[in-house]
């Protein structure tokens, strides 16, 4: 069976205040996949999870999701989707039931319900069952399942999966959005989806008792802990930090008889390369007027100098001419660096929690700013924080009056 895995599309998502939607970035790509599902003829499509950038999506990024999977119905390509941390599970469950009549598999949200949606498809050698696991949040799960055990990620998800009926003579194949990392590890990843502490990890071995795992979340495409644990990455690059990374497509996956799986990542041309330029001034000057390219989102680092009005016009126009956007630009020049720390770290110490998240969360995120509910969260941690003992045993009731916040605001979306 043949199989293509994408993952965390974001669409709607804005990067340094360029609309991927309206610059036509995202409906390029949907143009792209489709014509390389036409090429590899695959027997389902399986979407991991941040299909949307919010858990509000916008009309032409509803349009443009209809768009990708009208496409692939058309094609009689059976589709498999699951419900991000971006996402709004119930929104992205709407008329799942009649859309499976057309193909369209879609996780069911997890609140009251312990049962992941699941389809059965067959080849020659037998029944192949896709499971289709939402984004995880362990105070649902423990309150679902009434187990202490589901307190933290790890335990949530094995507590969870523990409950489904997995025949494990035949062959299944897991869709999930999370953080699984492999005895702890966590690979380097791009800003766009960078996490603090190691939060919500999982451990690869409680997939053990499936063939394929196609995962989302991680913008980077890589195996975790065995080569079926994958992330397919995201399709576009959503941070310079992603510029990084080999190659930007889905992965192809081949399930043989039971025990025998192939892959292989594959690779869809953006339709505005991302590219990041670090150098001194003469040598980006000389470098870019002796290899010119075209249509390109750009950030420009200079290392020998501040950014000065002449520089950025310089740059700007040259950019411009060539049809490409300079998102960024900055300077790394300090002449005092060993005395500039000292204010900086002042002016951090300063802040708050919510103004240093919002500053964290600027950056990562493109330019955009946190949503309403984000700040709504980290205002009750802040309350919390000032409460809470460090040492003491309270910290653990602080934690889990966080966590059913959490929960709160999920159910409210």
């Amino acid at each position: 069976m043949r199989i293509l895995h994408i993952a965390d599309l974001h669409f709607g998502k804005t990067v340094h205040g360029v609309s991927m939607l309206e610059n036509g970035d995202q409906d390029a790509w949907v143009d792209r996949f489709l014509a390389l599902a036409d090429e590899k003829k695959p027997d389902a499509v399986v979407i991991a999870g941040d299909v949307y950038d919010r858990s509000a999506p916008s009309g032409d990024a509803v349009e443009l999701l209809s768009r990708l999977l009208t496409g692939l119905a058309e094609k009689q390509i059976p589709v498999m989707m699951v419900a991000g941390n971006h996402d709004s599970a119930q929104r992205l469950a709407f008329a799942r039931r009649m859309l499976s009549r057309q193909g369209l598999y879609i996780s069911r949200p997890l609140f009251g319900s312990e049962e992941l949606e699941h389809v059965t498809l067959r080849d020659a050698y037998g029944p192949v069952t896709f499971w289709l696991m939402p984004y995880v949040y362990p105070a649902l799960i423990a309150q679902a399942l009434g187990e202490e055990t589901a307190r933290d990620y790890d335990g949530a998800v094995r507590a969870l999966l523990e409950r489904q009926h997995v025949d494990k003579t035949a062959r299944n194949v897991l869709i999930a959005h999370q953080n699984v990392t492999a005895h702890g590890a966590e690979a380097a990843r791009g800003g766009s989806e960078s996490m603090v502490g190691g939060v919500g990890q999982i451990d690869y071995r409680c997939f053990d008792d499936f063939d394929y795992v196609a995962l989302g979340h991680i913008h980077a495409a890589y195996a975790v802990g065995r080569e079926s644990v994958r992330y397919a990455g995201s399709p576009l690059c959503y941070h310079f930090n992603e510029t990084r990374q080999a190659r930007k497509g889905p992965v192809l996956v081949e399930l043989g008889p039971k025990g025998t799986v192939d892959i292989e990542v594959l690779q869809i041309e953006p339709l505005h390369p991302m590219r990041e330029l670090r150098g001194s001034l003469e040598e980006l000057r000389a470098q870019e007027l002796a290899c010119p390219r075209e249509k390109e989102y750009l950030r420009l680092v200079l290392t020998d100098q501040r950014l000065s009005p002449e520089i950025s016009a310089f740059f700007d126009e040259l950019f411009r001419s060539r049809g490409s956007v300079l998102m960024e630009k900055c300077s790394e020049y300090d002449p005092f660096r060993e005395n500039a720390d000292a204010p900086e770290r002042s002016a951090l110490e300063q802040k708050s929690i919510r103004e240093l998240f919002g500053d964290f969360y600027t950056e990562r995120s493109g330019g955009d700013g946190p949503a309403e509910e984000d700040l709504g969260l980290l205002a009750y941690a802040e309350e919390l924080s000032h409460h809470a003992d460090v040492h003491g045993p309270a910290l653990t009731d602080q934690i889990e009056k966080l966590l059913a916040f959490i929960a709160r605001q999920e159910a409210k979306a």
